[in-house]
């Protein structure tokens, strides 16, 4: 399971149709946009969360969030205040802006909408993305252990089943450049 099929689960579907039409689009055009930028998004969770800090920070931002919201009440989509936090979201996730242009724009590409538009679009998937994880990790009072398990199987590099080797290769990456 990954963050796209969270997005896409039943449980959902209100939420990704109120989306496209908050953006003036189709089911299958608002499908393509969230699967587009929620990979880069999902990328980016990865990289964040390779060391403990990282972990950290983001428990601790879905412990603090309640970003479910914005799929349990999908008229929360078309808010500027959604879009306010997906972009704080962002910026925790990809640093600078200059990334999130290089997202759309990829996006872009695979989707043939506009980078304009999916540059609208990336916040409020930012925001539904985190809420697709709150949901699946703080749900039915999971345990922290259970969680860190569901954040293997999403952000596991080489798919062996532990983010440890990956952890350490990013170390030694670093270590071998200075």
């Amino acid at each position: 399971m990954n963050i796209t099929d969270l997005l896409f689960d039943k449980s959902n579907s209100n939420a990704l149709s109120e989306f496209g039409k908050n953006f003036g689009v189709n089911d299958s055009q608002a499908k393509d946009a969230i699967s587009s930028l929620a990979k880069s998004l999902s990328r980016g969770l990865g990289q964040n969360t390779q060391n403990e800090r990282g972990m950290g920070s983001l428990f601790d931002a879905l412990n603090k969030g309640n970003h479910s919201r914005y799929l349990d009440d999908p008229s929360l989509l078309g808010r500027k205040e959604t879009t306010n936090e997906g972009n704080d979201i962002l910026g925790h996730i990809f640093g600078n802006k200059d990334v999130s242009r290089h997202v759309t724009k990829r996006a872009s590409k695979e989707t043939g909408l506009s980078s304009s538009l999916l540059k609208k679009m990336l916040p409020v998937v930012a925001s539904m993305v985190m809420g697709a994880l709150g949901k699946k990790m703080l749900g039915g009072g999971s345990a922290r252990q259970q969680s860190t398990g569901f954040l293997t199987k999403i952000f596991d590099r080489d798919k062996d089943g532990s983010m440890i080797d990956d952890v350490l290769g990013m170390a030694f990456k670093a270590f071998m450049s200075r």
